[in-house]
């Protein structure tokens, strides 16, 4: 076990730096120049060309580009990811912070929904299949499944908000403003969970460890909670481990919808400003956060079934 984490760790590092670079590359391939946008966002009443080189002078940008990777990367590392553009005053890394808490607690609250109503509903579709529920259920995640994020918002503010009078539209403050946005983001999900705990039941319901039980004499209610159950969660693992990232990520339309001030919002309001160095942080850490739940995830899942370790070992 020992030697595959290292192996995976040694794996990740070379990926770290080619998203880092990427990161670089697709910002510094943008046809606007850095400097004449941080003067027109700082509001100088006068660009001239003496303005502009100074301005890139100050932001490196007349360093070599792999120069200027390298600086910058040494800088992501000890956590200085510069200063926003539309606010020198405040730095990057801070106005992250600043906004993270909302996106974290966005997110937390859509996992609670994924797993609080997947895990059981995928069960029952399972359990009682082709039934009424089933069919219902599976018409159901038909259609949530191809609905844009955007326009569930919108539908769920109408109904919910405006019709039924019962949660705010926007903004934040209570825990009331944060059911919308949160089950809007996990709606997704909890179809996509729904259909992959049911298949994976189905598929272990028919399986010779469950005939097995039964000629023990197991009961039926044992049989599917301790034993199609748990295997059937444990290829969900790893898909999980990875939705934690993509929630995170995925706030960003939803976060515009309904007014939740974080790092979705402050990214679209980067892209709009043209504040590059916010813009690429974020993109830099949404791609570390996806590689480091994916590791964590894997080792956990291969920890957890043996068979995985068998393999690894050989």
């Amino acid at each position: 076990m020992r030697q595959y984490v290292i192996k995976r760790l040694l794996a990740t590092i070379p990926l770290l730096f080619i998203i880092s670079f990427l990161c670089f590359c697709f910002i510094n391939l943008i046809p606007s120049d850095p400097a004449e946008v941080a003067l027109r966002v700082r509001q100088t009443p006068i660009i001239t060309p003496e303005a502009i080189a100074e301005m890139r002078r100050e932001l490196g940008l007349d360093e070599p580009f792999l120069v200027r990777y390298f600086h910058w990367l040494w800088a992501c590392l000890q956590g200085d990811f510069g200063v926003s553009y539309t606010n020198p005053a405040r730095t990057v890394l801070g106005e992250l912070s600043r906004c993270m808490p909302a996106t974290l607690s966005l997110a937390g609250l859509s996992l609670v929904y994924v797993i609080g109503l997947s895990l059981p509903i995928g069960f029952l579709s399972a359990v009682y299949k082709d039934s009424w529920f089933d069919r219902i259920m599976r018409g159901v995640v038909f259609a949530t499944t191809a609905m844009p994020a955007y326009w569930v918002g919108l539908l769920l503010i109408w109904l919910v908000s405006i019709k039924m009078d019962l949660l705010p539209t926007s903004g934040s403050g209570s825990f009331a403003h944060l059911i919308l946005p949160a089950f809007t983001v996990a709606l997704t999900y909890i179809s996509t969970y729904i259909r992959l705990i049911r298949n994976n039941m189905l598929e272990n319901m028919r399986e010779d460890y469950v005939l097995y039980a039964k000629v023990r004499g197991l009961k039926e209610r044992a049989i599917l909670v301790k034993h199609v159950l748990k295997n059937s969660l444990q290829s969900c693992v790893t898909a999980i481990g990875m939705s934690i990232p993509q929630l995170i990520a995925g706030t960003i339309v939803v976060e515009n919808v309904f007014a939740w001030p974080g790092l979705g919002k402050l990214c679209i309001t980067s892209i709009f400003n043209r504040d590059y160095p916010v813009i690429q942080a974020y993109v830099l850490m949404m791609g570390v956060l996806f590689v480091f739940f994916n590791l964590f995830f894997d080792m956990l899942q291969t920890m957890a079934d043996p068979r995985l370790r068998q393999e690894e070992s050989r």
